[in-house]
Formats: C-alpha cells, sequence, structure tokens
C-alpha cells in the first residue's frame, strides 16, 4: 500500500470514528463532547479526517487573492484542531488566538509548535468570555460539526466575536437542499448562512466553491 492509500484509508476509518462517537454522542444529549474523544483516541493525525497538517486552502487562496496583511490585526481561529490555520494567520502578522473545545488538541497544538506566537486555549464556543472581541474571526468546518439545533446559537456565537469594523471569514461545506445534512460531514444551507447577517454583519463576499471531486463547498465574508 503507497503513502497516499495508507492516508486515504486512515482518513476513511477517522470519518467513520467520527460518525460513529458524534452518534453515540448526540444519543447522550452531549453534543460536543465526541470531539475530545476523538483527539484523545487519534494516535496519528491521520486518524482525524479533517486534520491535514497544513493551512486551509481556500484560507490560504483567500490570503492571496487579497493580499492580506496582519500586522496590527487581533485574530482568532474558531475550533483550531491542530492548529495550522493559527499559525498560517500568526505568519501573516496578526496576533492570534486559538481555541477548540479539546484539551487534547490544544495538547497536540502546543507540542507541534512550541514556539508559537499563538495564544491556544481550550474553550466553548457556546460560552466564551463576554470581552472576546477581534479584528479578524475565522471559521472553517466548526457550526457546520454541530447539530441543526445548536447552529443558530454557534453562529450568533461566532458574530459576536467580530469588533466594530471588524470581518468574519467562514469557510464551510454547501448544502443545496436539506436532504444534504443527514450525514457527516453535515453541509450548512444558504439559509443557514445567511443568518449571519441577522447578527448586524454585512455580507461583503460569497464565493461557491467546487472542487475537483464535485464538493460543494464556500468562502463567505463580513464586516460588522
Amino acid at each position: 500500500m503507497s503513502k497516499g492509500d495508507r492516508i486515504n484509508a486512515d482518513k476513511s476509518e477517522g470519518r467513520r470514528l467520527v460518525a460513529a462517537l458524534a452518534s453515540e454522542s448526540h444519543q447522550r444529549g452531549d453534543y460536543v463532547g465526541w470531539f475530545e474523544t476523538l483527539y484523545a483516541r487519534a494516535e496519528h493525525p491521520d486518524h482525524i479526517p479533517w486534520a491535514d497538517m497544513q493551512p486551509n486552502p481556500h484560507l490560504v487562496e483567500w490570503a492571496a487573492r487579497t493580499a492580506f496583511d496582519g500586522r496590527g490585526l487581533s485574530a482568532v481561529t474558531i475550533g483550531c484542531g491542530l492548529g495550522d490555520d493559527a499559525e498560517f494567520l500568526a505568519a501573516s502578522g496578526c496576533e492570534v488566538t486559538a481555541f477548540d473545545i479539546s484539551p487534547s488538541a490544544i495538547g497536540w497544538c502546543q507540542r507541534r509548535f512550541p514556539t508559537s506566537t499563538v495564544r491556544y486555549m481550550t474553550a466553548d464556543l457556546l460560552a466564551l468570555p463576554q470581552d472576546w472581541q477581534f479584528d479578524r474571526v475565522v471559521e472553517i468546518y466548526t457550526v457546520q460539526a454541530l447539530p441543526l439545533a445548536l447552529r443558530s446559537a454557534a453562529i450568533h456565537a461566532v458574530a459576536r466575536l467580530v469588533k466594530p469594523e471588524g470581518r468574519l471569514l467562514a469557510i464551510g461545506r454547501l448544502a443545496e437542499s436539506p436532504d444534504e445534512q443527514v450525514s457527516m460531514p453535515w453541509p450548512l444551507t444558504r439559509e443557514e448562512i445567511r443568518e449571519y447577517e441577522a447578527t448586524g454583519l454585512r455580507e461583503i463576499g460569497f464565493e461557491p466553491l467546487h472542487d475537483a471531486e464535485g464538493v460543494h463547498r464556500f468562502c463567505a465574508e463580513y464586516v460588522r
């Protein structure tokens, strides 16, 4: 088996594990506890389906397209996972806070980047300090990992992090119909994404994205 085949096999096994852990956790009424179980059990990043060990390519493309310069800006990455997006923003000049609900994920970040300037923290999106506000907020694949019943609260929690005149960049999978939301990776509908505007943010860009495998994604930007 080639390295690529092994990674794909590990990712497939990781997706099956995620589906099982999420289902079990949801049945107990615990909608986020499975994240810690996954990171704590994972013996290698290949076992985590979304851990590519590099910044999200759509974030990188957005930064290149907009000639992003983070110098002098505060930024936060939501559900930071293993830290690659946070490190990318730090390399762009931002003063970065990165949080995840999983202590094991945060520990992994700190081991991977022992000299990083990023402030890595364990925190719950739905229970953040009221005074947290940032110039740039980056949300990638986190809201879509939550049950439909929690998404409105999550969207409002994300929006509260955007300081006056600050901006939000949201990237995720795009569902063309609610029927696509019944299985992992639980994509967002356009109607759900529009709820950011109900929080007082103004949409300044929305780009549908399509990869070679025909997966529908989106890159949306908002300003307060």
